[in-house]
């Protein structure tokens, strides 16, 4: 019988200023990784000079963020559905130089 351990690792609450000089109280989360998993995670931000909470508010940022390429785009069209080219382009005439 194998027993995995884990390791524990909290995000401390730190008050940040943004560039508009509000400031914002970020939540305590726990979270749980392998042990192994930690240690490395640890040394590599290390050599980044940076920190795993760091790394970690980075990466929730571009996952809440992962799916505004298909929304900006819907907006873009939207914008331009006033430009009509006034008929139908031939395979030939689109490809034109």
């Amino acid at each position: 019988m194998t027993i995995k351990s884990y390791y524990t690792i909290l995000v401390h609450t730190v008050l940040v200023l943004t560039i508009f000089m509000d400031a914002a109280m970020l939540k305590n989360i726990t979270l749980s990784a392998e042990e192994r998993l930690i240690r490395k995670a640890r040394e590599k931000a290390r050599r980044e000079r940076t920190t795993l909470n760091d790394n970690f508010r980075r990466w929730l940022k571009q996952y809440v963020n992962a799916n505004n390429g298909s929304k900006d785009y819907d907006i873009l069209m939207k914008s331009l559905n006033y430009a009509a080219s006034g008929k139908s382009f031939t395979r030939d005439e689109m490809n034109e130089r």
